[in-house]
């Protein structure tokens, strides 16, 4: 991910909140460019009253925009019986949204044949995946095969599988010995599975990476070159699952059945949740105590998740996604622009890609203009916005996309008129003067 460009003006909320934040917290992608105080749907607003269509939605993860009443009224009800418990003992939600998952899983609608380990991030369920490859396969296989620009967390074990060396090297060396492989290189990747190898791990369509799909097969030709020589498959839908492709699963349109799943980001609606899904024998590969966490299935998380996936079943999201992702990558497609190249992706999950890199002053005329997206790679804008997008929303987007477009190639000094909401929404009732949510 590219670092947020910072050159937009801010207001003098958002300028004291920056200072405060360079002096207190670590830096995760440099100072951010916004402070976001409310939101409402698939609109927020900053610390300066500013209005913004959120077009990232938290990177990946906020489903159903902000402040949905499904997500509010299921974490307001379960904070009111009980916020945590441990996994020193049971409660039902965790129970039930392990269940669901299972079923959503399962091509007949009855419950795969798998176990779910409940996390709080991508990253952490990415761990969960690789200790349970080293548990199920045993010191005789010590490779990982993974993907070139992939990317799978920032914690060692997920970093040590990331296939970009400017995030990777300066951590290591580390405890996982991990073979490189171009992504979609099918060739390449048969080369590299042999009897050595425990897993490989591949995201369906690299997120991080730019937003960019597997070609037609290589998932099938993972699958095959894993099962010849007996090595699991792990396939990290931590971006792509739950809608955001327009299906449950991105895997689903390859045909293959994985041997470990991670999901997290849109499960959880914006509360922090991920998952390890074990299928078929890999779902008893862990024993009693080999792994844990303690706040990983909490209560309110779970509640939020089933929330997420009771909406997008109950207001048909899933033909949402297709249709408006449809209408949005038709539209950057016609635009006819100098700077843009066309777009790939599926569903609401799309890259406008550019000719030249000019990503991060692409990023930073969209905020300014209004609308909040990601330079995801210096050649790439990525689009990730919330699965109840609406087809005018959308519309909005492409109307200012030239004019966007014509600021991030001038630098700057041809803005956009800037999209002003005035102050946030009202405090909804309930919340103490002066709060924001």
């Amino acid at each position: 991910m590219s670092e947020p460009e910072a050159s937009v003006a801010t207001g003098p909320e958002t300028e004291a909140l920056q200072k405060r934040f360079t002096a207190a917290i670590m830096p995760n992608y440099g100072v951010p460019p916004a402070a976001l105080i409310r939101g409402a749907g698939c609109r927020v607003w900053d610390a300066d009253g500013r209005e913004y269509t959120d077009l990232i939605a938290g990177i990946a993860t906020s489903s159903l925009g902000h402040a949905h009443p499904a997500i509010t009224a299921a974490v307001s009800h379960q904070v009111s019986l009980i916020a945590h418990t441990s996994n020193l003992f049971l409660h039902e939600r965790e129970v039930e949204l392990a269940e669901r998952l299972l079923g959503l899983l399962s091509a007949d609608q009855t419950r795969a044949d798998g176990r779910v380990f409940f996390a709080n991030s991508g990253a952490e369920a990415n761990e969960a995946a690789l200790k349970l490859v080293r548990r199920m396969q045993g010191p005789a296989r010590p490779v990982i095969v993974a993907a070139e620009n992939g990317f799978h967390g920032r914690t060692m074990g997920a970093l040590a599988l990331t296939g970009k060396a400017s995030i990777r090297e300066p951590f290591g060396p580390f405890g996982v010995r991990v073979r490189f492989v171009p992504f979609g290189d099918t060739d390449a990747l048969r080369g590299a599975v042999d009897t050595g190898v425990a897993a490989v791990f591949l995201e369906p369509c690299l997120g991080e990476g730019g937003v960019v799909p597997a070609p037609e097969g290589y998932l099938r030709a993972a699958r095959e070159a894993c099962d010849q020589v007996g090595a699991l498959l792990v396939v990290d839908e931590i971006q792509s699952a739950i809608g955001r492709s327009g299906t449950w699963f991105a895997h689903r349109a390859h045909g293959v059945r994985p041997d470990v799943l991670t999901l997290a980001k849109g499960l959880g609606g914006g509360l922090p949740i991920g998952a390890c899904i074990g299928l078929g024998r890999c779902g008893t590969g862990f024993a009693k105590g080999d792994h844990g966490s303690t706040f990983g299935g909490n209560p309110v998380a779970c509640a939020a998740a089933l929330a997420v996936l009771d909406t997008i079943e109950r207001d048909g999201l899933l033909a949402n996604v297709t249709a408006v992702g449809a209408r949005l990558a038709a539209g950057i497609s016609a635009v006819s622009h100098p700077l843009l190249a066309g777009v790939r992706g599926r569903g609401l999950w799309l890259a406008a890609v550019l000719i030249r890199p000019e990503a991060p002053a692409v990023e930073a005329a969209a905020r300014r203009a209004g609308f909040l997206v990601n330079a995801v790679q210096p050649d790439a804008i990525r689009l990730a916005p919330p699965l109840i997008l609406t087809a005018g929303e959308a519309e909005e987007f492409l109307a200012a996309l030239p004019a966007i477009l014509d600021d991030g190639a001038s630098g700057g000094t041809n803005p956009p008129a800037l999209r002003h909401g005035g102050l946030p929404p009202p405090v909804p009732p309930g919340l103490p003067e002066g709060a924001t949510r």
